[in-house]
């Protein structure tokens, strides 16, 4: 039966798979969808540190502030 998903091959350490396996057991779901969620939470903090950088970037002392009443305009 076709999936809709895209399947992709990686090749893992021994110490990848066997913690992929618990923690699969664990969560008692197939490792494919562990590995799935794993990567869905990396690829969030990922862009999360992205957009930490761009706000640190636009974040100094020198910033002229807008009032809340001002922006919703």
């Amino acid at each position: 039966m076709p999936t809709t998903k895209k399947r992709i091959n990686i090749s893992i350490s021994k110490e990848l798979d066997n913690a992929l396996i618990k923690l699969a057991r664990r969560d008692q779901v197939p490792q494919a969808t562990k590995a799935e969620h794993l990567l869905r939470s990396a690829l969030e903090i990922e862009e999360d540190n992205i957009l930490n950088t761009i706000a640190e970037g636009r974040d100094s002392s020198s910033t002229k502030f807008v009032s809340h009443k001002v922006a919703w305009r």
